[in-house]
């Protein structure tokens, strides 16, 4: 059979149509901004991202910078000023976002972004130096209802989950929730050095980046904020140990504003492939990441919902008025 010049461009134009799942990402390079210092669940969230994008073949490259300070609202800045109608940039997020927008009073919300795909979450874990004469929680406790300003806290930015977990364990146990002692870092690789330092009592961050410490024998797990004990893990909860609270940290990756319900779609459906590849599974795996996947109008839901919620918590803890 013998095809035209014509009939051979229709061919190639319907063969084009009819791939649509191959995204943005596979045309070209993917730039992935982590809103925080090198080290931090943001950094690794989009160095993760990058690299499984790239071995799962659903991005030629993922190039990841980092703009780093106070809980991400200058990296949000940047990105929604720069990078408006561009669906090749992304940016890592999530719920310290949150709570430093509403502290920071920043002028640039996440109602100026494009939700792509929630995908993973972390139970929050309180720790002291394996030095420290506080054997547990309850020890801990005592000491902060004697006197929430003694007892100095490290963990990530102002008005974050490791932030909220601090004034609410203080409202908790009985004390003033705005005493709380909170030294605020803008990675977790500084909050932790300043744990291991003995600087401060105790130490808030995701499980997964306390853990490598912890199985060294230099930090001792007190609790964790799951509903219940997690397999492999010598930590009781807070509710077992008498404080009734549960928090989880939780990370999306967003689009910026202005790109088409075309490209969003297609940015949607490259993030479904990711979360079905081996490779994603993997870096689960090895990261310790729980997989709580979402896109979509839930997604945004979900988001407007976390920005009220926390809202009335930082109120409500002393941390904004």
């Amino acid at each position: 059979m013998k095809f035209n010049r014509r009939t051979l461009l229709g061919l190639a134009l319907i063969a084009g149509a009819a791939l649509p799942s191959a995204g943005l990402a596979q045309e070209g390079s993917l730039k992935i901004m982590a809103p925080a210092a090198p080290g931090g669940g943001w950094d690794q969230t989009a160095r993760s991202v990058a690299q499984a994008l790239m071995e799962s073949g659903l991005a030629k490259s993922a190039q990841v910078t980092n703009v780093p300070g106070a809980g991400g609202t200058i990296g949000i800045a940047q990105f929604v000023n720069s990078a408006k109608g561009d669906a090749t940039q992304l940016m890592a997020s999530g719920y310290v976002m949150v709570g430093a927008i509403i502290t920071n009073k920043s002028p640039v919300t996440l109602d100026q972004v494009t939700p792509i795909a929630r995908l993973t979450g972390e139970w929050q874990a309180i720790a002291v130096p394996a030095a420290s004469p506080i054997k547990t929680m309850k020890e801990l406790g005592e000491l902060i209802k004697a006197d929430p300003a003694k007892v100095t806290w490290a963990g990530g930015s102002a008005g974050g989950p490791d932030h909220i977990l601090a004034a609410l364990i203080t409202k908790n146990v009985g004390a003033d929730p705005s005493k709380t002692n909170y030294i605020a870092f803008s990675g977790g690789g500084e909050s932790l050095g300043a744990l291991l330092g003995g600087k401060v009592t105790a130490g808030i961050n995701s499980l997964s980046e306390f853990m490598s410490q912890v199985k060294a024998g230099k930090l001792r797990l007190l609790a964790i904020s799951t509903p219940s004990r997690i397999q492999d893990v010598d930590a009781p909860t807070l509710k077992e140990s008498g404080i009734d609270l549960e928090l989880s940290n939780w990370r999306m990756i967003v689009a910026p504003s202005g790109i088409s319900a075309d490209e969003r779609a297609r940015l949607v459906k490259m993030f479904e492939d990711l979360a079905k590849s081996d490779a994603w599974k993997k870096m689960l795996q090895t990261k310790g990441w729980d997989d709580i996947f979402l896109t979509g109008s839930a997604l945004d839901e979900f988001v407007k919902t976390e920005q009220t919620r926390t809202g009335a918590v930082l109120k409500e803890v002393g941390l904004v008025k």
